[in-house]
């Protein structure tokens, strides 16, 4: 069997520490150079990318964040059912009354029993003649009296089952009602005992979590009394602030004084304090507006029951009526739960605080999308409501444009972004690899050129040397021409007959000016964003592999001008100047070819419609459909271009008719070449012509 050889991989469990992104700086700025073209500005570059992410990378935009956090919002409301916090209530409820009333009934039925056994062993005492008066029970009951006491248990059992069958059918209500009860049965009051003092737990962790850390110690009644101090010294402190105090030194005060009950997680302030506090309560709101009219009215009345019993209620309404005041207009959202799995009080509360966390993580990130309090998204809170992908990703985005600026490729200038040289730089390299990444080697033409400059690329394919070949020795191949000629040996012997050089192609120096149509109709047709990515690539090309030549850029709408190269990622489409003037960008073309005597003199011109504005006497005309006037002083120019040599190559990127003839027409004065293209191609179609124009193979 074929054996493969190839890369080895170790794989490991996940332990929360590994980085699943793996960004590199370099990749980051490719992926921006797509939106920075497009967009013409770094910070709306930045802003995009944030948006959506990178592609066919693991860093999630924005977009995809939010939408996560929608899907993890629904999948909670489809799968839970908060009505079952009260209804599990009830259940228990109804536990505790079962158990007490089976436990009566035991009670009764043994006591007459009891009774009934007394009384048969009496009348069998009595029967064998012995002397009844000195027959009593174990504990000195007789017949009469074990009836009388069995008389006092039905009595007492039928007055239990009356209170019983009288409790208000609300839980809380009942539940209130039930502390006052003399149970019969220990293990109902048991079961008793232990709802309350969970329920109890529950308000207070639900309500005042950051007050109630150090209250799971000593009796009941104790911590209830504790939990009363604390409100009643709050309240008195919120009165203050109502009152536009300093309640700075009394809250001091208030945090010694209950440090062991705050615990380690202490508020640093009585606003921190109350947010926990106002959030708690919004908390419990929601849940209450989240159930059905009856479950709410429950619900309700269990927990002014359950302040009563805790003698809270008196404090918790000057508690809501001072936040109320505080905190004024909020409202509590209510959630459309339609699920079925069942959860306790607890379990709803906390369910409620992450979809509570969910929509303020939401905030941010939509605050974020619209370039405000970027600083404030929460790595740590996407990590905690989704995963560890998601908070990686979100804080890239939060470091996105920190983490370009300290690597080189962006810088601030005030309030604005811009790019660096290097950034620059890259920027041009993506656009030039993307557009020769979707050329084939069989595109390239085969097109001589007019002048040669003295520019020579050499080839590693090898010929046999003729006269006048620049003398690129192949050293390999003629000595091995030499030993094959006159066989092994030293020395070796060498005939010019030997002697291998490698092919050149002659490279041709020349001055460029690519001239770009910055016109409305090339953003409204789609074209501008190709075409913009061609003349930066185009340029990076020239800079780099033909630092001889010369290059220019030179943008017309309704008016002409040149471009500088710094100006490139920035280019944008004039849209308050719908026209398009060739005429105006081929004078200025021509006066910066001008300034080159002995190079190969071209115009790159892509656009995507016939001119409709010129220039004549200093002053500008302008007009749609085209006019006659205007195509003849375009036309004009050409001639002008002609007579200087200079060749003007035409990218077109549309077929209508007017256009087709007005090309011909420039065509046929120039003698230079018409493409006519789609913004997909573009890219290739220039690349193609401009190198093909560059070399013609000589040996």
């Amino acid at each position: 069997m074929p054996s493969y050889s190839g890369e080895s991989y170790r794989y490991s469990g996940w332990n929360g520490e590994q980085d699943l992104l793996q960004l590199d700086h370099e990749d980051i700025m490719a992926e921006l150079s797509d939106y920075l073209l497009a967009q013409g500005d770094v910070q709306s570059a930045l802003k995009q990318m944030m948006q959506r992410g990178m592609r066919n990378q693991p860093m999630l935009g924005l977009q995809e964040l939010l939408q996560r956090l929608r899907n993890k919002r629904q999948q909670t409301l489809d799968q839970y059912n908060l009505n079952s916090a009260v209804n599990e209530i009830k259940e228990k409820l109804d536990q505790i009354l079962e158990t007490e009333r089976a436990g009566i009934q035991r009670r009764q039925e043994a006591a007459g029993q009891r009774s009934q056994e007394i009384r048969e062993r009496y009348e069998a005492r009595s029967a064998e003649g012995e002397d009844s008066a000195s027959t009593v029970d174990g504990d000195g009951l007789d017949p009469t009296s074990a009836q009388r006491l069995a008389d006092f248990v039905d009595q007492m059992a039928a007055q239990k089952r009356e209170f019983l069958g009288g409790l208000p059918e609300e839980a809380g209500s009942a539940l209130h009602a039930l502390a006052q009860y003399d149970f019969v049965d220990t293990e109902a009051k048991r079961l008793y005992d232990e709802l309350m003092e969970q329920l109890r737990q529950q308000v207070a962790q639900n309500l005042f979590q950051q007050m109630t850390q150090g209250l799971q110690n000593g009796p009941d009644p104790e911590r209830a009394e504790q939990m009363k101090d604390m409100l009643e010294q709050l309240n008195d402190l919120l009165q203050q602030k109502l009152a536009g105090q300093d309640t700075s030194g009394e809250f001091e005060q208030f945090l010694q004084q209950w440090q062991k009950q705050m615990g380690a997680d202490a508020p640093a302030s009585l606003e921190q304090l109350l947010g926990s506090i106002r959030d708690r309560v919004q908390q419990m709101q929601s849940l209450m507006e989240s159930l059905s009219g009856e479950q709410r009215q429950e619900l309700d009345n269990l927990m002014q029951n359950v302040f009563k019993d805790m003698g809270l209620q008196q404090e918790m309404e000057k508690l809501y009526d001072a936040l109320s005041q505080l905190f004024p207009n909020e409202q509590a959202q209510r959630y459309p739960f339609r699920g079925e799995e069942g959860v306790d009080l607890q379990e709803a509360m906390a369910l409620l605080q992450q979809l509570g966390k969910i929509e303020e993580l939401e905030k941010q990130l939509r605050k974020a999308q619209y370039g405000e309090g970027v600083d404030q998204l929460d790595p740590d809170a996407m990590r905690e409501l989704l995963g560890e992908e998601e908070a990686q990703s979100l804080d890239a985005l939060k470091n996105l444009s920190k983490e370009l600026e300290a690597a080189g490729y962006i810088r601030s200038d005030g309030d604005r972004m811009e790019l660096t040289p290097r950034g620059m730089r890259l920027i041009g390299q993506k656009a030039l690899k993307d557009i020769f990444d979707r050329l084939k080697q069989d595109r390239f033409g085969n097109h001589a050129t007019k002048r040669t400059g003295s520019g020579i690329e050499r080839f590693e394919e090898a010929k046999p040397y003729e006269f006048g070949d620049p003398f690129f020795l192949d050293l390999h191949q003629t000595v091995r021409n030499a030993i094959e000629r006159g066989g092994p040996g030293l020395p070796v012997s060498l005939d010019p007959k030997d002697f291998e050089v490698f092919r050149t192609e002659k490279q041709t120096q020349s001055s460029t000016v690519l001239m770009l149509d910055l016109s409305w109709s090339m953003a409204r047709r789609g074209s501008f964003y190709a075409a913009k990515k061609v003349i930066l690539a185009l340029h990076n090309l020239i800079r780099t592999q033909f630092p001889r030549d010369a290059i220019y850029i030179v943008g017309f709408s309704t008016y002409a001008r040149e471009l500088k190269a710094d100006q490139l990622p920035y280019i944008t489409w004039d849209q308050a100047e719908p026209y398009t003037n060739m005429q105006q960008g081929l004078i200025i073309s021509q006066q910066l070819l001008a300034r080159h005597k002995a190079s190969t003199k071209q115009i790159l011109m892509i656009s995507d419609g016939e001119p409709t504005a010129h220039v004549e006497r200093g002053q500008v005309y302008l007009g749609y459909p085209p006019s006659p006037r205007t195509i003849t002083e375009t036309l004009r120019e050409v001639r002008r271009c002609t007579r200087d040599g200079i060749v003007i190559n035409v990218f077109m990127l549309d077929k209508s008719y007017y256009l087709k003839e007005f090309v011909d027409q420039l065509t046929k004065i120039n003698r230079g070449r018409a493409f006519y293209t789609s913004p997909e191609t573009l890219g290739q179609y220039v690349m193609v012509d401009y190198l093909t124009g560059k070399k013609r193979r000589i040996a």
